[in-house]
């Protein structure tokens, strides 16, 4: 707005020159204009600190558009992101990634798309469209896209695949960095990995893994989402190598998402004794600098990309601004970060799958032990076990007594037969969860105790053209989400709403893992070791094959 002038009073951090100045910001036309020193500021001031930046990011797994996505952020702080379309790319191809950024233009915030460079992750499984190496360069072309996003392919970058270089090829000309994603690589794979190019990792489950990657030059996301934790093993980084480090959700789903988002890890970590400008670093510095971000750090002249906290130690967010205005004032609650009307027309769906009876997900024993997918809370990693398979009338059935239960992935993009394996660490006693969030390719999933419950859980979603559900013998809940089967057009407080009823309905039903449905989510990706299931059946991580359910 022309002539906009705001003054706000208070310790002011600099990160950039780790110093504190006590007085007024000055900010006109969306500019800081000038920072003016002040004696007469009270200890009680609020402090003023650059907005946070979440550095790697799959909105859809928040279930909102990328506009209801913004507003839920600036309550916490949060300025910008760098996001990942790779999960609606899988769906729509490159409609669905220039949705996301159409709708991303109705908001007042820091959107820094990403190419997504795996689409599908893997020829192991069908997704609904792919993006080859042409199409990866014209959208590195795009001012709305910073970076090439992370390459899963590391089995095609190790063994030389040309479409995978041309990709890396693509980001390096036009001088865009590239986001890594490889779990446990080590030595001199992971070296000729990093050599490539590849400047950031967000997978690292351990210290080791992450300083040998730092070794080589590339910066650690500390994540902490949804299903995947990795704040408390990676924290001491912040300390250690704060010029290496980022804060990332990667997936974070509508519950948390109202309750908190970066602004949790940055207070976290100073509860921990860790330095507020290490902290500040790794939450704004970093990603703005590594990203080429177009976001402010507090220095004259830059965009008045900032928030306002109470104090240090309870960290409540008072007031953030982006662009010079203010788009969340805690003191009404009030988001004013809206630039355009709400968008109403749906996008296009990808969904012909038919529904499903018992008898298609029916196994017939070829020996008395099976291969079992062993899930871990708040992990994305699984390992393989061997169970005795429960046999009742000539069948496989899931074994509740022992948590080992039938898990389903079925193509919703073409017709086929539905793939059946087997999983332990869900705990369900009585009940099926079913959703058409599957990463990558997000074909329908399903889990559950009883052939019937599992169907009926499918068919409802089906019939839905995606969501997420919940049904035991006695009731069915459903999330729609009639966008790509993966976001609603409601607001968080709706979705979160409804997803934490049917977070509740599953744990209610015997699930004890902190995220069920985000949990079920991960079971098809390929990507992550060890033992998955595509639509094409169960599949080997380490080995890259399908293997047979039976030992």
């Amino acid at each position: 707005m022309p002539n906009s002038e705001t003054v706000i009073t208070g310790h002011i951090l600099d990160v950039a020159n780790k110093q504190v100045t006590d007085g007024y910001l000055h900010i006109k036309d969306g500019k800081i204009e000038n920072i003016i020193p002040r004696s007469d500021i009270s200890e009680t001031s609020p402090y003023i600190m650059p907005g946070f930046i979440d550095s790697h990011v799959h909105i859809e797994s928040s279930m909102l558009l990328p506009s209801h996505f913004a507003d839920a952020a600036v309550r916490h702080g949060v300025v910008g992101c760098v996001c990942d379309p790779h999960e609606i790319a899988n769906v729509c191809g490159i409609e669905g990634i220039n949705y996301m950024i159409e709708d991303s233009k109705t908001r007042n915030f820091h959107f820094a798309f990403a190419a997504p460079s795996c689409v599908p992750s893997t020829s192991f499984e069908t997704s609904g469209f792919s993006i080859n190496s042409l199409q990866i360069r014209q959208l590195l072309a795009r001012e709305e896209v910073f970076a090439l996003a992370e390459m899963m392919n590391f089995p095609g970058l190790l063994n030389d695949d040309k479409e995978v270089w041309a990709k890396i090829d693509a980001a390096r000309d036009f001088g865009k960095p590239i986001d890594g994603h490889a779990p446990m690589l080590s030595g001199d794979n992971l070296k000729k990995y990093a050599s490539s190019g590849i400047s950031t990792d967000h997978e690292c489950s351990n210290l080791q893994e992450a300083k040998e990657k730092i070794g080589l030059g590339m910066k650690i996301l500390i994540r902490e989402g949804s299903a995947a934790k990795n704040f408390e093993t990676l924290c001491p980084l912040i300390e250690t190598n704060p010029d290496m480090t980022m804060f990332c959700s990667d997936d974070i789903h509508p519950d948390e998402l109202l309750n908190g988002y970066i602004n949790r890890l940055v207070k976290r970590s100073f509860e921990k004794g860790f330095s507020i400008w290490n902290i500040l670093q790794t939450s704004s510095l970093n990603p703005v600098i590594h990203y080429r971000l177009p976001v402010g750090l507090l220095q004259k002249g830059d965009s008045a990309d900032l928030i306002v906290v109470d104090n240090l130690e309870d960290f409540n967010i008072l007031s953030t601004f982006i662009n010079g205005k203010c788009v969340f004032n805690s003191a009404d609650n009030n988001l004013v970060c809206r630039n355009l009307e709400e968008k109403t027309e749906i996008l296009p769906n990808n969904f012909h799958a038919s529904r499903l009876s018992e008898t298609d997900i029916k196994i017939k024993p070829q020996s008395s032990a099976i291969k079992v997918i062993k899930s871990r809370d708040k992990e994305l990693l699984t390992q393989k076990i061997i169970c005795n398979a429960k046999v009742i009338d000539g069948n496989i059935v899931s074994d509740t007594t022992n948590d080992v239960l039938k898990i389903v992935v079925y193509n919703r993009y073409i017709q086929s037969k539905p793939s059946v394996a087997f999983i332990n660490g869900f705990g369900l006693k009585n009940g099926a969860l079913a959703s058409t969030i599957a990463h990558d390719s997000h074909n329908i999933i399903a889990i559950g105790t009883q052939d019937s419950l599992i169907v009926e859980a499918i068919n409802r979603l089906i019939d839905a053209k995606g969501g997420i559900c919940a049904v035991n013998d006695k009731k069915a809940e459903i999330l729609c989400l009639p966008f790509g089967g993966l976001m609603s057009n409601l607001p968080v407080e709706s979705v979160a709403e409804k997803y934490k009823s049917l977070n509740d309905f599953a744990k209610s039903m015997g699930c004890n893992l902190d995220a069920p449905f985000m949990t079920m989510a991960f079971m098809a990706l390929l990507v992550i070791p060890e033992l998955k299931l595509s639509d094409k059946g169960l599949f080997d991580v380490n080995s890259f094959t399908y293997i047979s359910l039976f030992e």
